[in-house]
C-alpha cells in the first residue's frame, strides 16, 4: 500500500499535495517539508478520548449557563523574581501555558533554572525537562548561578526529547511546575517527521496544554526564533498557549527585556528589565536609573523621553547625530525606533518648522538597547534631531513626550499622570507635555508643565536658539 505523503509549510502550516517552492498561503520560499502522516489505528480514537477526558478535568463535561458559572479565581504563584511576576501579571496562573521565546544565549533557560529553583524551595516538585542539554550540563550551570545549594529541594531534570516518555514523568511526579526546553526539540512517536516540524510542535504544544489544564500545573515552554526575531514554528503555537514572552536584549549590554506580548492573564506589552550577572539574572527595580546612568550633560542632541511601557513609566534617552551628507542622498538610520516614522518626522520638520534636512545624513539612537514604538516618543526624536542640527543642548532638566502630527500639531498622550510622576521622581524639573494634557492632571511638586500646541513652539520651548 502506497503511502500518502503531504508537504506542511513549517511558517503557516498550510498543506500542498506537492512540493512547492513558495507557499501559496504565507508567500514563504522554501517552507513546505514533506510529511507522511501515520494513518489512523484502532486505539487513536481512544488516545482522543483520554487526551478529551483528560482536558475535561479542568471544567465540565457539558455546556453550562453562563450565569450558572462560578467564578474560581486562584493564587497565583511567586516565581521569586519580581520582574518576571510583573511581566505575568502578578506571577503564575496554576495550570497555564506560557512560551518564552529569544536569541539564543540571550538567557532564557537561565531565568526559567532561578524561578525553577524558588519553586522546588517554597511551592513543591519541579520537573524540568530538556532536549538541549544533559543534566549534568544543567547542574554546573546551576552551580555557577549559585542559589541551588540545597540539595533537598525536589527539583527534577530530566534530558528527554519523547513527548510520551515527558508525559509518563509528569503523570509520575505530578510537579508543582514544567518546564520544557525548548519545544522544538520535542518528538511523538505518532508523527514520522523530524522534530521541530509543524506537526511536531502542534502536537507537543497540544499534549502539554491537557496535561497543564487537565492537571492544573503551570508550564513553561522554550521556544526558538527566527532569523527576523519571530517566534519559530507555525503560529499556531502562539494561539494555544496562555501567555507569550519575547526575551530582548543586545549582547554588547548587561542588561536583558522580558516583554509580553499576549497575556490572557495580564495586561499586554508589560515590561520586565533584568541585569545580566555572573550570578545569573537580577532584576532591575528601577529601569529609568539604568538607562539615564550614563547620560552625558548638556550634550547637544541628547533627549530624555517619558514613555509607558504596559503599565510602567520608563525615562529614556533619545539620542540624535545630524551630519552633513557627503554623498548624494542623505541617509537615515534609526535604531530603538520606527525608520519610517523617523522619516516622516523629518518631513514634519522641513515643512512645519522650516529646518532643512535634505542633504543631512541623521541618525536615531534609543540609548540602551531600548525599543520604543509609541507615538509619544515623537517629540524626543523632533527635539533631540533639532538640537544635533543647531549644535545646540536642551535646557538642563527637560523631559518630554507627545506625538506630532503631520500639520505639525502636538497631540495628547494617554497615562500622562503616570509620566509627569515618574519624571519628577527622578529629579527632572521641566517637562514639555501637549496642551490636551494639561487640564487632566496636575503637576508633581516642584515640577514646571510646560504646554505646547505645535511644532514650532515646542522647540522654542526646548531649546535657546
Amino acid at each position: 500500500m502506497k503511502t500518502k505523503t503531504v508537504y506542511s509549510c513549517q511558517e503557516c502550516g498550510a498543506q500542498s499535495q506537492k512540493w512547492l517552492g513558495r507557499c501559496p498561503e504565507c508567500e514563504a520560499w522554501n517552507s513546505l517539508v514533506e510529511e507522511r502522516p501515520v494513518p489512523a489505528t484502532a486505539g487513536a480514537g481512544a488516545a482522543a478520548a483520554s487526551a478529551g477526558s483528560r482536558y475535561a478535568l479542568a471544567g465540565t463535561a457539558g455546556p453550562r449557563l453562563y450565569e450558572d458559572i462560578d467564578t474560581v479565581v486562584s493564587a497565583r504563584l511567586t516565581t521569586g523574581i519580581d520582574e518576571f511576576d510583573r511581566v505575568l501579571g502578578g506571577g503564575v496562573v496554576p495550570g497555564s501555558l506560557v512560551l518564552i521565546g529569544g536569541e539564543p544565549g540571550i538567557g532564557k533557560s537561565t531565568l526559567l533554572l532561578q524561578a525553577a529553583a524558588h519553586f522546588a524551595h517554597t511551592t513543591g516538585t519541579v520537573l524540568y525537562s530538556s532536549g538541549e542539554e544533559s543534566e549534568h550540563q544543567i547542574k554546573s550551570r546551576g552551580e555557577r548561578l549559585g542559589g541551588l545549594e540545597n540539595a533537598r529541594a525536589p527539583l527534577y531534570l530530566l534530558a528527554e526529547t519523547c513527548l510520551e516518555r515527558i508525559l509518563e514523568e509528569i503523570a509520575r511526579l505530578r510537579p508543582s511546575l514544567i518546564i520544557v526546553d525548548s519545544v522544538q526539540t520535542v518528538f511523538s512517536l505518532k508523527f514520522q517527521s523530524a522534530p521541530g516540524s509543524i506537526g511536531q510542535v502542534r502536537e507537543a504544544a497540544t499534549q502539554l496544554l491537557f496535561a497543564a489544564k487537565g492537571q492544573n500545573i503551570p508550564t513553561f515552554l522554550v521556544g526558538h526564533v527566527t532569523k527576523d526575531g519571530s517566534l519559530a514554528g507555525p503560529k499556531v503555537l502562539e494561539h494555544i498557549v496562555d501567555t507569550v514572552l519575547y526575551f530582548e536584549g543586545e549582547k554588547h549590554h548587561s542588561h536583558r527585556v522580558v516583554r509580553a506580548v499576549k497575556n490572557r492573564f495580564g495586561a499586554v506589552s508589560e515590561l520586565g528589565v533584568f541585569e545580566m550577572t555572573g550570578k545569573g539574572l537580577r532584576a532591575v527595580p528601577n529601569p529609568s536609573k539604568l538607562f539615564l546612568a550614563e547620560r552625558p550633560a548638556n550634550a547637544p542632541g541628547s533627549a530624555v523621553l517619558c514613555c509607558i511601557e504596559g503599565s510602567r513609566p520608563l525615562l529614556v534617552e533619545v539620542q540624535a547625530l545630524v551630519s552633513t551628507s557627503s554623498y548624494g542622498n542623505a541617509r537615515r538610520m534609526a535604531s530603538g525606533i520606527d525608520q519610517n516614522r523617523l522619516s516622516l518626522l523629518l518631513a514634519v520638520l522641513e515643512k512645519r518648522a522650516g529646518l532643512n534636512l535634505l542633504g543631512e545624513d541623521v541618525f536615531i539612537n534609543v540609548a540602551g538597547g531600548m525599543t520604543v514604538d509609541e507615538p509619544a516618543a515623537d517629540l524626543a526624536v523632533v527635539g533631540a534631531v533639532a538640537s544635533s542640527l543647531r549644535n545646540r543642548p536642551i535646557k538642563p532638566g527637560t523631559a518630554v513626550f507627545g506625538e506630532i502630527g503631520l500639520a505639525g500639531e502636538i497631540r495628547g498622550t494617554s497615562q500622562a499622570a503616570l509620566r509627569l510622576r515618574e519624571a519628577a521622581q527622578m529629579g527632572f524639573t521641566r517637562i514639555v507635555v501637549p496642551d490636551g494634557n494639561v487640564a487632566l492632571d496636575e503637576a508633581p511638586p516642584g515640577c514646571e508643565i510646560v504646554p505646547v500646541k505645535n511644532v514650532g513652539e515646542a522647540l522654542d520651548q526646548l531649546m535657546d536658539w
